[in-house]
């Protein structure tokens, strides 16, 4: 048998989206929450709200993010932008192997995308780098907890913790705390992480109405007619970083969506 090319692979896929866009692909229901495939959690304990920085983090700091906005008519949670505009929102869990993640940031890139990181405080202990390569290319950066436990499980005092101690990551590498904070392991946050949320400088929540399920691997022609099924103006899509199956699937989720007139925006341009 014939070695498959990275292009028969991409042929394939884009068959793949042809089915989603004809009807026939009828997705899966998506009610899981955001739990990477085998990710295991460690018990809950407050974190030190002045952690000293690592010794290779960047000698300067990056152009300061943005203050997180306000947007008057949005809810405390958003989980979709406004569907009369022909705009996406794809956003990204931040963790795992910083290749994967430079690919996925180059994808993008090349299609003309901009997407939405939502980092993980201990992921950006390990790759401070990142912080700097996801705001040169021009991409929302956000806060997804220190180490990305179930938040809505914690105590008032562990939650703000977690929530606090990506927030002050972010501002030593960015000199700012991040454009939005998502929780972890959860598609929503509780009453307590919104109000968290919002007394650490994040005036919403970033939820989402579009969940690929990339974390389960399940390979990526799945990945690509998941999102396309459901992903329609106004769509804030749920991926991460750390699987080549979301590699392999992006250029033809973002072909697709251009074939559909749909442009990938960050969140903040999509809600703006």
């Amino acid at each position: 048998m014939g070695q498959v090319t990275p292009t028969d692979r991409r042929a394939a896929l884009r068959a793949g989206a042809g089915l989603v866009a004809g009807g026939v692909f009828l997705a899966a229901c998506s009610g899981r929450g955001d739990t990477p495939h085998g990710e295991r959690a460690a018990p809950a304990s407050p974190a030190p709200t002045s952690p000293a920085p690592p010794s290779h983090a960047p000698a300067r700091p990056l152009t300061a993010v943005p203050t997180p906005r306000a947007f008057p008519n949005q809810p405390a949670q958003i989980a979709a932008g406004p569907r009369t505009r022909p705009q996406v929102a794809l956003t990204f869990h931040g963790a795992g192997d910083p290749a994967i993640a430079k690919s996925l940031l180059g994808e993008a890139e090349r299609a003309g995308a901009r997407v939405t990181v939502l980092a993980v405080g201990t992921w950006l202990d390990e790759q401070p780098e990142m912080a700097r390569r996801i705001l040169d290319g021009g991409h929302d950066l956000g806060n997804h907890t220190r180490r990305h436990l179930g938040i809505n499980d914690m105590t008032e005092a562990e939650a703000r913790a977690e929530i606090a101690g990506c927030a002050q990551r972010l501002k030593r590498l960015t000199g700012g705390v991040g454009n939005w904070f998502r929780p972890s392991r959860a598609a929503r946050a509780s009453p307590l992480v919104v109000r968290l949320a919002r007394e650490a400088g994040y005036p919403h929540v970033l939820s989402y109405d579009v969940d690929s399920l990339d974390f389960t691997s399940p390979g990526a022609d799945r990945v690509a007619r998941t999102v396309l099924a459901d992903v329609r103006p106004g769509s804030v899509v749920s991926l991460h970083f750390g699987y080549r199956d979301t590699v392999a699937a992006l250029p033809v989720v973002l072909e697709e969506l251009g074939r559909r007139g749909l442009r990938a925006v960050t969140t903040t341009e999509l809600l703006s």
